[in-house]
């Protein structure tokens, strides 16, 4: 392929890798990560609400990573109550998951704006090391891919298996039981996905690129005329 088209596919892959990175912060500081509508059980059973009725006792959660608010409502209006993760709820919620999603979420930002780097490097500059050339290119967008990957893994267990939205809602709730009524993920998880397509997408622009992908060794040629001549 021309050096101007290969300059032209780095110069893509860094910036994809650049918003990639843009993208994991974004989703680090917000809230919007999950949202969803909690019952409160207790104070719906007292009065048996069902239909319309039950609507006065259905609020909202929005969390995301370190903050988050709920509004909480038990047939007398809405109240809305922020909350945070550190320290207030560490107690409650699975630490070690929760600290592993802001952990990986961390090395997917680094390693976007490595990868980023290295594009740029080899569009623009002379690699003279393996690391600086093809084979760096793939290793630092597997590995913030698979950081990504591992991301959404573990907070969707976080929520759906360790059942995270109800913890939040029952803390410190003495009087009323709350229930999860329904739950969906938001903008800030599915920007985690498209930054580990975007990293899959720059192991697909450096093999267009025409560097074949370091960890498939292709046969010896010899050693495969060889093994042929042994059959004879």
């Amino acid at each position: 392929m021309p050096a101007p088209q290969k300059k032209a596919i780095f110069c893509l892959a860094g910036v994809l890798s650049f918003l990639g990175a843009l993208g994991a912060a974004a989703a680090i500081g917000t809230q919007l990560w999950v949202r969803a509508r909690i019952l409160c059980a207790t104070g719906a059973l007292l009065v048996n609400a069902s239909g319309p009725e039950l609507e006065k006792f259905i609020g909202e959660i929005q969390y995301g990573l370190f903050h988050g608010e709920r509004v909480r409502q038990c047939g007398l209006g809405g109240r809305p109550l922020q909350f945070s993760f550190f320290p207030d709820l560490l107690k409650i919620i699975p630490a070690s998951i929760h600290v592993s999603v802001i952990l990986f979420c961390t090395v997917l930002m680094v390693f976007s704006l490595v990868g980023m780097g290295f594009f740029l490097y080899n569009a623009f500059g002379s690699p003279y090391e393996t690391l600086h050339g093809p084979v760096g290119l793939y290793l630092w967008s597997f590995i913030a891919c698979s950081c990504g990957c591992l991301i959404m893994i573990l907070f969707s267990s976080e929520v759906k298996i360790h059942h995270l939205s109800e913890k939040i809602t029952n803390f410190k709730e003495k009087t009323f039981v709350f229930k999860t009524h329904s739950e969906q993920f938001v903008s800030s998880f599915w920007i985690i996905l498209a930054c580990s397509l975007g990293h899959l997408l720059n192991a697909l622009l450096i093999r267009l690129a025409g560097f074949r992908c370091p960890f498939a060794k292709p046969k010896d040629p010899a050693a495969a005329a060889g093994a042929a001549d042994l059959m004879y």
